[in-house]
């Protein structure tokens, strides 16, 4: 596996999901300024909720994990440019598949849509306004479920085949066609006395139909010929099938995770959801940028090769992960105050709030690296048709997560959280690894990367101790703060430039 050809596809998907975290915050930008914040977006924000909490089960990262290393193993006895007429026919079988089962759910919840609104906003049942404007929000968006579903089958067919732009800024598409038909359809709603964040929700159900369409127009390209076509009977299909219940078992554990964490953040003092939720956003942009695209990467990557080429190739993914993103790591860590002060002290947002934030951020920090290596490794286990061990792991690390939170929570407050889930994640990523030495004779460690990992821990160091200078150089020059910040990270990133082209010349 070639590094810089590696890196490049890296690239290319975190571009174009750059573009697609862009057009979000777009999004975002638009319902905040269309709707503000009232009882309708209350509403809306409800009833998005109930599509998406299924959304995970049927997403594109639960999907890719077994489909993707089944049709890349197809993909290897073939021609792998264009699509074979049997692999249209399998991926038309998967296709039917999904179009059966989440269809199926999708039309139940809309059929049982009143009583699924009652137990989620159950709160809003004492305001029948609230409640039959949720009910019809429900009702419009739940087919956003299906589409995406059909969407994740089509991106993890263009993963497969290397189209890692085009996959990750596809959500653009379904984020410009929320942004569109509210703009163009909330004076009409009004002037129709319909409720006007009925068109957010009309947004969200073309925006996920444009979105299946954008990704059809490139399977088209690669020769992908739909076919009315349905065996459950096929080895291929009970394949994916096995793959993937692991997988969904894995996600329960995170969900439970997610709310049990919610419910003990509850008994925190004051503001320290506000802390957390500030401090986490910040951590996961590279994280969602940088560390989905290397996992992508690797998964495609690994279920086109030989088993003994992954044993020789896994360091290629973690080389990435150690160059891209333990600079970040130091910079979110050193530079913690602000980044917090810049992005958030302003109007009611406090020194005192920017403060705990920037102490959340530093500690969740920890956490960008090994959750990289998390998704690295599981993609080895995935590319093996191994999706059982990293969702058992997967479990492990979430009750170690609940258990450091309530063992720590007392003693050190919001701090427990990032600590945990930090904590966490180097235990399981520690785990998948000896489990993946044991089972394939998989080293890191090794006379080749011996040498990278002191020059990267020199160049660590020096970076991390040029990001102190200067901050606090250009701090005693009296330089605004903003100044100060961009200043620091401009010379630090030729440093780490030049760095960069050192490894790939290597």
């Amino acid at each position: 596996m070639e590094f810089k050809r590696f890196f490049l596809k890296v690239s290319s998907f975190t571009v174009g999901t750059l573009i697609s975290r862009i057009t979000g915050l777009l999004r975002e930008i638009v319902f905040a300024y269309l709707f503000g914040a009232s009882y309708a977006t209350d509403c809306f924000n409800v009833a998005f909720r109930i599509p998406n909490l299924l959304r995970d089960m049927f997403s594109e990262s639960a999907l890719s994990a077994a489909f993707v290393p089944t049709f890349c193993e197809k993909m290897k006895k073939e021609e792998r440019k264009n699509m074979s007429p049997s692999l249209s026919l399998f991926a038309s079988n998967v296709l039917n598949f999904l179009i059966l089962i989440v269809g199926g759910v999708t039309l139940l919840l809309i059929i049982f849509s009143f009583y699924v609104v009652k137990i989620i906003s159950f709160g809003f049942s004492q305001n029948p306004t609230k409640f039959t404007l949720t009910l019809n929000l429900t009702k419009i968006m739940l087919p956003f479920l299906f589409f995406i579903s059909l969407a994740s089958w089509a991106m993890a067919i263009l993963i497969a085949y290397g189209y890692f732009f085009v996959s990750a800024v596809s959500s653009a598409v379904f984020n410009i066609f929320s942004i569109l038909i509210p703009i163009f359809t909330y004076t009409i709603f009004l002037k129709l006395n319909y409720e006007p964040i009925l068109s957010m929700a009309y947004g969200v159900l073309f925006g996920s139909i444009f979105h299946f369409f954008f990704l059809l127009i490139f399977l088209k390209k690669l020769g992908y010929k739909y076919y009315f076509y349905l065996s459950l009977k096929d080895s291929a299909l009970k394949r994916v099938f096995k793959l993937y219940l692991p997988v969904i078992f894995g996600l329960a554990a995170y969900q439970i995770n997610f709310f049990v964490n919610t419910i003990l953040i509850t008994f925190l003092e004051e503001k320290s959801i506000t802390y957390l939720n500030y401090a986490y956003r910040v951590m996961h942009l590279p994280a969602g940028l940088f560390g989905v695209a290397v996992g992508s990467v690797a998964l495609q990557e690994f279920s086109l090769s030989e088993r003994e080429s992954i044993k020789d190739n896994i360091f290629v993914p973690i080389k990435i992960n150690i160059l891209l993103l333990l600079p970040i790591t130091f910079i979110f860590i050193i530079l913690s105050l602000p980044i917090t002060k810049i992005l958030y002290e302003r109007g009611k947002f406090t020194f005192t709030d920017s403060y705990h934030t920037a102490i959340a951020l530093s500690l969740y920090s920890f956490l960008i690296f090994p959750s990289s290596l998390v998704r690295v490794f599981a993609s080895v286990f995935y590319s093996l048709k191994d999706t059982k061990t990293p969702a058992l792991i997967g479990f492990l690390s979430v009750f170690l997560n609940i258990f450091l939170n309530i063992f720590l929570m007392k003693k050190i407050g919001f701090k427990a959280f990032p600590i945990s889930a930090s904590s966490a994640a180097i235990f399981q990523a520690s785990l998948l690894f000896l489990f993946l030495r044991k089972r394939s004779g998989i080293k890191i460690i090794t006379t080749q990367t011996k040498n990278f990992f002191l020059k990267n821990f020199s160049f660590l160091t020096l970076f991390s101790f040029s990001l102190y200078f200067f901050y606090h150089f250009f701090n005693l020059l009296k330089l605004p703060l903003l100044l100060s910040f961009l200043l620091t990270l401009i010379i630090n990133g030729f440093f780490y430039l030049y760095f960069l082209k050192k490894n790939f010349q290597s």
